[in-house]
């Protein structure tokens, strides 16, 4: 492909005002921003106590308080120390001893360290489980100068958290989601947004029980704290100790996400989770939030955990090649979460494991609508969104769903694992769609005899599968879409040898976490959702990696591509010839390769039909020129890999609205936007076209 570079076009808009109608009686709203303010907090809890106070109905004690040290150890936290650090990345408050909100913090505090009770450095006042609350004064300590943390913990030890930040284990060693850090690691960043689970750092027993902890001890805390911080956090540490130091962390993706009015708290607390935060603690100003014991992590049930146990011994063992595992269930029983845990487990055991995406919907290393064939080689300790990449192979399907065409679904998951090198003993995860009823579930069965599979793990809740067990003996009668019994295998496709079909292992894993089997509801955990979120991370490789403000899409360069060099194709409906431009401007395109050589008569070139064929990313046809014959585009591939793009291709992912509609430094109108448009009228919409589906009903005998 003939690229140019072409100078930046000002947009011109005009911003819109949403007036906000609230009620006479409402309170006046508080942001979250403010809600991770201790000051803030303070005043509201204590007109809670104010309301309290009108009707008391307990009286006060005559005695004098116990000790802390006396309470037991069950009791709800003292409270929340004063802190003068930032809350999650906001900018600092300073306590002035003559403001309001200062007045109001010193006399909550003092009600809720009960009238000045002493506290206890001890470290049996430190919860053996979690660590949250007060515990974090006794067990972490900042440095503002270097303005990072370091914690130390024991064994066994969780930190359950909302935020995201750069994770070093300096001694001894620490788990989260499966992966196990030790020291002399690199640091890996952690993310934990409120869109999913929030991550825990759990620390692990020492490997080594004849390590003389305090002399080794001592020169790492000398290099990172001050002395009176270091003497504090000496007194912690034990054979069975690990210290881990915590610092803040700026992306490119973070800072683009936080840009956007809708994803600036998308790494606070939920409103959900905002009263068990943490919010007085050595961590706040890090980017990195507490959460207290009411609020769990990632839940494992047994059969999880036995599941992974296998799988991770079954890869480790002596197998007849390497294993293929196969991961199905319907949608949000896990079946994600399950397979990040699973590579993190395996990468403790080898350097890289094979990922085949076969989810067109919830993508793990792409946009939706993609299928393709990635190595993973790091941890991956965040959802989706955090960890966009460029897969070794991929196939640009277009949908978010195959049901329009099972067939070109099935073709572009066989050429991809050709493409895969059979000599390699790397594990293979096989991710698959929630869609398990009719045709879905034909699918699965055609996708277990198409591949070798040596596992098949299948999800479910409340003591059922949602669907038939596909257990080995199942599979000798079942019908899929393009294979009936009995059916050849993978390698028999390939090599065409004829074998008995391969026997494999099924494992059925019951999921018991909160809303199992339910799309989430709140903000940023809906499906369509998690689908922006992984498509705005990948835009968001347009921002220089250096530290600086935000550059919108509209001032950026693009590439000028002429009209003869790449063929432009729609693959998720019909669209006439005339209307092809019409369709295609501002829209997401993904850049593939064609085998064949791209001919033109000096006109476009446009494809009647959708190919199968290399993709290598995505960009944003910011414009067409008709007059020069020139497409404009925006993308983050590199320029040696564009020179052999040919192909253009068009589908159903379409690029979110807050990319059109809140870009700011427009002037004037809007480009790409108009309310001018009725979907009332006959044809206003896309035409949907079915390809060879057939209802189970209309197909006759086999």
């Amino acid at each position: 492909m003939k690229v140019n570079k072409l100078k930046p076009v000002k947009g011109q808009a005009k911003s819109l005002k949403w007036k906000d109608v609230r009620g006479k009686r409402c309170r006046p709203p508080i942001s979250s921003s403010e809600l991770i303010s201790s000051p803030v907090l303070a005043r509201i809890a204590k007109e809670h106590q104010a309301s309290v106070m009108k009707k008391p109905t307990v009286k006060r004690l005559k005695s004098k308080a116990k000790p802390v040290s006396d309470i037991k150890k069950n009791t709800p936290q003292a409270g929340l120390k004063k802190s003068h650090t930032q809350a999650n990345g906001s900018s600092a408050f300073t306590m002035d001893d003559e403001s309001n909100d200062t007045q109001d913090w010193k006399e909550y505090s003092k009600s809720i360290h009960g009238n000045g009770m002493e506290t206890s450095d001890d470290l049996d006042d430190v919860s053996p489980d979690r660590v949250d609350g007060e515990s974090l004064h006794h067990c972490a300590e900042r440095d503002d100068r270097q303005n990072h943390a370091v914690l130390v913990m024991q064994k066994n030890q969780t930190l359950c958290f909302r935020g995201k930040c750069l994770l070093t284990c300096l001694y001894g060693r620490v788990e989260v989601m499966g992966f196990t850090i030790e020291e002399g690691q690199q640091s890996y960043p952690l993310f934990s947004p409120a869109s999913h689970c929030p991550l825990t750092i759990r620390a692990l027993e020492s490997a080594d029980q004849t390590r003389d902890d305090r002399t080794e001890a001592i020169p790492i805390l000398r290099k990172y704290l001050q002395p009176a911080s270091r003497k504090k956090l000496l007194k912690r540490i034990t054979s069975n100790s690990s210290i881990i130091l915590l610092e803040p962390m700026e992306t490119p993706l973070t800072r683009f996400l936080s840009s956007l009015t809708d994803l600036s708290e998308l790494f606070n607390p939920p409103v959900s989770e905002l009263m068990s935060a943490v919010l007085d603690t050595p961590l706040n100003g890090l980017g990195m939030i507490p959460l207290g014991t009411a609020i769990e992590g990632l839940k494992m049930s047994k059969s999880y955990r036995d599941g992974l146990n296998m799988v991770v011994s079954a890869c480790r063992g002596d197998m007849d090649g390497c294993a293929v595992i196969l991961v199905c269930g319907i949608k949000n029983v896990g079946k994600s979460t399950f397979i990040r845990t699973l590579i993190n487990n395996l990468l403790n055991h080898t350097a890289s494991v094979d990922y085949l995406e076969g989810d067109l919907g919830q993508t793990e290393f792409t946009p939706s609508g993609c299928l393709s064939l990635s190595t993973v080689r790091g941890p991956l300790l965040g959802p989706p969104f955090t960890h966009q990449c460029t897969p070794k192979h991929m196939v640009y399907y277009g949908h978010s769903s195959c049901e329009t065409d099972l067939e070109r679904y099935l073709d572009s998951l066989k050429s991809l694992w050709r493409r895969r090198s059979q000599t390699r003993e790397t594990p293979v995860i096989i991710n698959t769609m929630g869609w398990v009823k009719g045709f879905g579930f034909q699918l699965l069965v055609d996708m277990i005899r198409f591949f070798p599979v040596s596992h098949v793990v299948q999800l479910g809740h409340s003591g059922v599968t949602q669907c038939p067990a596909l257990t080995p003996e199942f599979l000798r009668t079942a019908h899929g879409c393009q294979t009936h019994p009995p059916a050849q295998t993978a390698l028999d496709e390939f090599t065409q040898s004829h074998s008995p079909p391969r026997s494999y292992t099924h494992l059925i894993i019951q999921s018991e976490f909160q809303g199992v089997g339910r799309q989430g509801t709140a903000k940023h955990q809906r499906t369509n959702e998690h689908r922006e979120l992984s498509l705005l991370a990948y835009l968001s490789q347009l921002q220089s990696p250096d530290p600086g403000p935000i550059r919108p899409l509209h001032t950026l360069v693009p590439y000028q591509v002429p009209h003869t060099a790449v063929a432009l194709g729609v693959i998720h409906c019909e669209v006439v010839p005339s209307h092809m431009f019409y369709a295609a401007n501002a829209s997401l395109v993904g850049l593939c390769c064609l085998g064949e050589q791209v001919s033109s008569r000096g006109g476009p070139v446009l494809l009647s039909q959708a190919p199968i064929c290399p993709c290598v990313g995505f960009g944003v046809l910011r414009g067409i020129d008709m007059v020069r014959g020139l497409y404009f585009l925006l993308t983050p591939v590199d320029p040696a890999i564009l020179c052999t793009v040919n192909c253009l291709l068009m589908g159903a992912i379409s690029l979110p609205s807050c990319i059109l509609t809140t870009q700011p430094c427009f002037e004037g109108e809007m480009p790409y936007v108009t309310a001018d448009y009725s979907f009332d009228l006959t044809g206003a919409g896309k035409l949907r076209v079915f390809k060879g589906l057939m209802r189970p009903s209309q197909m006759g005998p086999q």
